[in-house]
């Protein structure tokens, strides 16, 4: 079978070389070379080519410097080896530090959730069809959603002040975007058998809400806090570095020392910490989808 096939497509790869120069001629405007994209196409190539090389040249990012940084970092690498928080005291401290990091990004992914869930309504073309509500909220969610949770972090430290509370406003601001504009576009997609048939007995709109939309979008919800919760793990770190509380304020003391052993178990305790969540929430937004369906 491989061979007859084999020899059918030799045979068509024979005729058609046999017969390119005829083809050629018939429709010369299919093979005669166009040389307006081509233009074009080198012309773009160039382009992009001169803006990195000019955008190199502004930021001074030469060869040397690049070698003479990768030359640097192995001598860091050399001095965080081995790992070692010299005291189980440190060690103790590391792992409080490391549960107050968790519950930053725990609190801060609920809370964003359940404040974005009644915005995430108000977004949705299909549950609000007033024009200037819908397009008010998601205007509003995308300001919010353009600011970093590195910023968000610095305003809530100047109002709140530090500590982990400053941190669990950061990345509930941070999430409150995002969160509403996923829970929107989720309501939008929603089947409307279900609302239809509440509707044809005589439910009213917040049995509509209650019983038709929110069994759809809840499981995809909770998945997404998930993959938030993972995420957040680590912006709840750089939070910490700039005084909202967490590993990250240990980490960015040890840094400043230069107690590169003591970095490197705090890096490692960050990476297994996240390995786990990243394993954990895998099974869980698995649980939950497979559920759904």
């Amino acid at each position: 079978m491989k061979d007859d096939l084999l020899v059918r497509r030799t045979a068509l790869r024979e005729l058609f070389a046999g017969q390119s120069g005829e083809i050629a001629t018939r429709h010369p405007h299919i093979f005669k070379p166009n040389w307006r994209t081509r233009t074009t196409t080198i012309g773009a190539l160039v382009v992009i080519i001169g803006l990195y090389a000019f955008g190199l040249s502004t930021l001074e990012m030469t060869p040397v410097k690049a070698f003479h940084g990768v030359m640097r970092l192995w001598e860091i690498i050399g001095l965080m080896l081995p790992p070692n928080p010299e005291t189980w005291a440190r060690v103790h401290l590391y792992f409080s530090a490391m549960g107050e990091t968790l519950a930053i990004a725990l609190l801060g992914t609920l809370l964003a959730a359940i404040l974005a869930m009644p915005f995430g309504f108000l977004a949705a073309r299909n549950v609000i069809p007033n024009f200037f509500v819908h397009f008010l909220t998601r205007r509003s969610l995308d300001t919010v959603r353009s600011i970093d949770t590195l910023i968000w972090a610095l305003i809530w430290i100047n109002v709140v002040g530090l500590g982990p509370f400053a941190g669990v406003l950061a990345i509930m601001s941070s999430d409150f975007g995002a969160f509403g504009k996923l829970i929107s576009e989720a309501i939008e997609t929603a089947d409307n058998k279900s609302v239809e048939g509440i509707i044809s007995t005589g439910g009213h709109r917040a049995e509509v809400i209650r019983f038709g939309i929110v069994p759809q979008v809840l499981p995809i919800v909770i998945s997404q806090i998930l993959y938030f919760f993972e995420s957040n793990v680590r912006s709840a770190t750089i939070v910490g570095i700039v005084g909202a509380g967490g590993i990250g304020l240990h980490l960015d003391e040890q840094i400043r020392v230069l107690e590169w052993q003591q970095v490197s178990f705090l890096i490692l305790m960050i990476l297994v910490t996240v390995a786990i969540i990243d394993l954990l929430s895998q099974r869980l937004r698995a649980a939950v989808i497979g559920a759904r369906a």
